[in-house]
This record gives structure tokens, sequence and C-alpha cells, in this order.
């Protein structure tokens, strides 16, 4: 699993619980408004941290944090991700993973393991201007498998829309049926920061 950034407190990334927050490098989409593009594109990946580095971390931090996030980038494309979450559950924390919901088959693996307590996906338009909005085609029934998963399973979770610029009104009403009655909230769009220096936290909010 590649680690570009960490940051060692959050008191806004896990709702209700005091948070580590570790980012995953590289994405399977290209949002136009990314606001982190150096954990999207490998010309701009600094060194990875390494896990073994992040867990020691971590384990230091037992006792003064309720929870872990791991963000990104997209951290379902990271073969390592379940067992890096095995090894922060043994620490005792609660887990929260950030994604995208490309891929409902690895959300449903975590879940099946109750290595994930609560999940934020984001929805970043309506089903239409979806590859508008992501900078590739997106096959949306992956994303409705993920968002039906999590509703069925009655899994905690959240979804976020940043109202990129482009996004409409009509877009907006479309996004709330989507929701259909999950937790929903509204992101405002921030230009993306000067690019970060090796191994420093980077934003700890995901765009």
């Amino acid at each position: 699993m590649r680690i570009g950034g960490y940051v060692p407190c959050s008191l806004s990334d896990f709702p209700g619980r005091i948070a580590a927050v570790v980012f995953t490098q590289g994405c399977n989409w290209r949002c136009p408004w990314c606001h982190n593009p150096a954990l999207v594109y490998p010309e701009k990946f600094t060194e990875p941290i390494s896990v073994a580095t992040i867990l020691g971390r971590l384990a230091a931090r037992r006792g003064k944090l309720d929870g872990v996030v791991v963000s990104g980038g997209e951290p379902t494309l990271h073969g390592g991700l379940a067992a890096f979450l095995t090894e922060v559950k043994r620490f005792g924390f609660a887990t929260k993973l950030d994604t995208n919901g490309s891929h409902p088959e690895v959300v449903r693996t975590l879940l099946d393991a109750r290595l994930v307590d609560f999940v934020a996906m984001d929805i970043k338009a309506p089903w239409p201007r979806y590859a508008e909005a992501v900078g590739t085609p997106v096959n949306a029934a992956l994303l409705v498998e993920t968002l039906t998963l999590l509703r069925e399973r009655g899994a905690p979770h959240q979804l976020r829309t940043t109202r990129w610029p482009g996004l409409t009104d009509d877009d907006d009403a479309e996004i709330e049926k989507l929701a259909n009655g999950s937790p929903h909230i509204w992101q405002d769009f921030r230009p993306a920061p000067a690019p970060s220096l090796p191994a420093q936290p980077i934003q700890s909010r995901r765009l």
C-alpha cells in the first residue's frame, strides 16, 4: 500500500471521533477540480511513507485517538488495504474508509471482515454528468452497487458532494435524489493548494 500523507490528529474527518488520517497515493479518476492532485497523478507523488512507519505512529497514539481514517486518492485500489486495516483494528481503533465507490467488491470484503466501521462515499454528479465530473468514463452500475450495499447492510455511512464549478441547481436536486435518504453533506469547492513537501502532512479534507 502506497501512503502519501499522514495527519496525526483530525477533529473533522471521522464523525464523532478524534482520528488520524492516512492518505493513499493513486486514483482511478481524474477529477478536473481535485483538491489533492499530489495523491492522484504519479508524476506528482512524493516518496511513499512506509506502512511500518505509519503503524508505528498509530501504535504510539493509542489512548489519544478514537479512530483512523484511510483516504486518498482512492484506497480501494490497494491490495494491502485489508491487511493494513487489520493491524489498525488490533490497536483498538475504529476505522473509516473514504472512497469514490467504484470498487464495491472491496467495500463488501471489508464490511464482511468487520474491518470498516464507517464509510464516506463521494457522489460527484448526477449519473449523466459523472464522466464530466471525474474526467474519465465511469460504470455507474458499480457506484449504485456500492450505495445499495451500504444501505442494505445498514453500515454507518455518509455521502458527500463537492459543488465543483459548473454544477447547477438542477444537478443539486438530482444528487439529492441519488442520496435517497442516506446521510448527505455538501462541501464547498476549493482550489488546489501548493504542492506538499515530501513526508509533510497534507490537507486533511478529501474532496
